[in-house]
């Protein structure tokens, strides 16, 4: 049986842009992609609402994100990779209470010269079509529901085609020389004593191990450096060996809402705020459900995350829920959006983010010859180039990893041993 320098367990967005960098780092390696779905990019990848934003308090996430999205302009505006890049932009609702919490987070930010603009709650209601005042709403008042006092809007921002960028990674990693294997499920890592003394049962916990590569139902697959990159599928195989990796599986669902209505219509087509010529892409004040203009389908995404009382819960195959669109977001959307009444999905969806339950940013370590990354809490997409550089860089045993712009970022910033990462204020 043949021995490959690596497998990389895991081909959605992360996954691909590990592989990538690490056969561009070491082309001569022989690396291999697995995945139990029929094709790149086919879990949650393809399920995000492929959103990216150039603005984050934390440093670490600034550099992650910022790189990332460098990058992303790289390939579309310089090599031609068509990537449909939208610059719809953010814009961010919050009332009185919040924007007084988060005041002192913005101008320490505008300080460091992250640009966005503020918009009183009088001059947003010329430009926006949105009911500001709700407080006086019966139904508003029992769903605690917040006036509009102002908005933030981040221009440095917009949506990318997740697809065409799963495509590129892909395609560009087979070019290199990289092997591909769709339909192969890992079953578990194989962990192997590094001396064998025939023991039945080995290793031991008194004998150095290591991973050796992956049990599959298509059988074993060997390697000296196992990457395990499989999103929220992660801590099933990493459990199974006492491997602990702070992530949790929380279930987002998206529903998407024709413009079908001249008063939708007209909402979709806002002027005045980006290039596109469209509503920005706008989250609501508490609970911050978002609304994306979806303009190739004419239409509006509406989606919002679970949060307590809602389970953690890994589920293989997560489907939308109607009360959870009719009860729940459509309530909340509806007050501030009056031009929703009455408006049903023509189609929705439901994905999981891979939530890192302690500081919310991305992970990568090795352990014995088994190398982990992910926890990206849902930010995966906007992160992908950066993240997949620095586990190549891990691989490749480097202290530090280049990424795109030529910025030098510590590996070990992101591993549980020796995490060094920024605190992140301003969370949707």
């Amino acid at each position: 049986m043949s021995e490959y320098d690596a497998i990389v367990v895991g081909a959605g967005i992360i996954g691909l842009a590990t592989a990538y960098h690490m056969k561009k780092t070491r082309p001569n390696d022989r690396i291999l992609v697995i995945d139990k779905m029929s094709g790149a990019g086919q879990g949650n990848t393809a399920k995000s609402a492929a959103m990216f934003r150039s603005f984050f308090y934390s440093h670490t996430n600034l550099t992650l994100v910022d790189t990332t999205v460098e990058f992303f302009k790289h390939l579309h505006n310089q090599l031609g990779y068509d990537l449909r890049l939208k610059w719809t932009g953010y814009l961010w609702l919050f009332s009185k209470p919040q924007y007084s919490a988060i005041e002192p987070v913005l101008k320490s930010m505008s300080e460091e010269g992250l640009p966005y603009h503020i918009y009183e709650e009088e001059e947003l209601a010329d430009r926006l079509p949105i009911t500001t005042k709700i407080s006086d709403d019966e139904e508003a008042q029992k769903m605690k529901l917040k006036d509009v006092d102002r908005a933030v809007f981040i221009p440095k921002a917009g949506s990318i085609d997740i697809d065409a960028l799963v495509k590129f990674y892909e395609t560009e990693f087979k070019r290199l020389g990289g092997e591909v294997q769709f339909n192969t499920e890992v079953r578990r890592i194989i962990i192997e004593p590094e001396e064998p003394l025939g023991i039945p049962d080995e290793p031991f916990f008194w004998q150095d191990s290591r991973a050796a590569g992956v049990d599959t139902q298509r059988g074993r697959l060997l390697a000296k450096k196992t990457v395990i990159a499989a999103g929220v599928w992660t801590n099933m195989l990493l459990r199974d060996i006492g491997v602990y990796f702070p992530m949790e599986p929380i279930k987002r669902q998206l529903f998407s809402i024709k413009a079908l209505k001249p008063d939708l219509r007209n909402l979709l087509t806002t002027k005045g705020f980006n290039s596109e010529g469209c509503l920005p892409f706008t989250i609501l004040p508490d609970p911050p459900i978002y609304i994306k203009p979806a303009l190739d389908e004419d239409a509006f995404w509406f989606s919002f995350g679970d949060h307590f009382p809602r389970a953690f819960k890994l589920e293989e195959d997560p489907q939308p829920e109607e009360n959870f669109y009719r009860y729940g977001i459509y309530q909340v959307v509806t007050k501030y959006f009056k031009q929703f009444q009455d408006a049903h999905p023509y189609s929705s969806w439901a994905g999981q983010y891979a939530l890192n339950t302690i500081d919310g940013q991305p992970v990568v370590f090795e352990e014995n010859d088994l190398l982990v990354v992910g926890s990206c809490s849902g930010s995966g997409n906007m992160k992908c180039d950066a993240v997949g550089r620095i586990g190549a860089a891990l691989y490749d045993n480097q202290a530090h990893a280049s990424l795109f712009g030529e910025t030098d970022f510590k590996v070990h910033d992101l591993s549980l041993t020796h995490r060094s990462v920024d605190l992140e204020k301003l969370i949707i």
